[in-house]
């Protein structure tokens, strides 16, 4: 058999090889980056120092990532998964009414329950990065068309202005303030959804 006839062969095991790499390596990426996040100072969270903390070059990164926007949004979807806002999915199948709205506002207060900590430096460093900026608005502009579309299926008037309040009352700005003045989160997720629930029917 001639090498050319035997390159067929070996091509998809390479591409395996490659594509299994690839895979760790996005792994050990999200994993330094997220312990950066967490760490007390953010400025310290570069290409360089993503790099030197996963083992990988910076090449690798901006092959995988792009740019550092790219490794804070696959960083936020990572924290998503882990934190179970896959079942939002579910939340947004339910018939509407009452039992969907307090699921949309039992996977908000859960999710920010869960990360609080890092959720609130996280929103900190946003404030004054705009890398960090355009990640946490794109979040919210999700939260925004999944409180828009749960306030049209229940109708009633002023659907804009019910889907901005929705949306205010299930932001980690709303979470953190009452947590922090009352210290019961499953009591400010039951204050967020009699809230809601009246905000909605007025």
């Amino acid at each position: 058999m001639t090498k050319r006839q035997a390159e067929p062969v070996k091509r998809p095991y390479e591409l395996g090889k490659r594509l299994e790499q690839m895979g760790e390596s996005r792994a050990a990426i999200l994993r330094a980056a997220k312990q950066q996040l967490a760490a007390d100072d953010y400025r310290g969270l570069t290409m360089a120092s993503l790099a030197a903390e996963s083992g990988v070059t910076r090449q690798t990164i901006h092959n995988l990532f792009g740019t550092k926007t790219g490794v804070l949004e696959a960083v936020f979807d990572l924290i998503a998964l882990e934190s179970g806002m896959e079942r939002m999915r579910e939340v947004m199948m339910l018939p509407p009414g009452d039992a969907q709205l307090q699921r949309f506002v039992e996977i908000f207060c859960g999710f920010w329950a869960k990360n609080r900590l890092l959720i609130r430096r996280v929103h900190g460093i946003g404030a004054i990065d705009p890398e960090f900026g355009v990640v946490i608005e794109a979040r919210n502009h999700r939260r925004l068309m999944a409180a828009t579309r749960i306030v049209q299926r229940m109708s009633g008037d002023d659907e804009a202005q019910k889907a901005a309040m929705l949306t205010a009352l299930t932001s980690f700005e709303f979470f953190d303030a009452l947590a922090e003045s009352c210290g019961d989160e499953a009591e400010v997720e039951a204050m967020v959804l009699r809230i809601a629930g009246s905000a909605l029917t007025i």
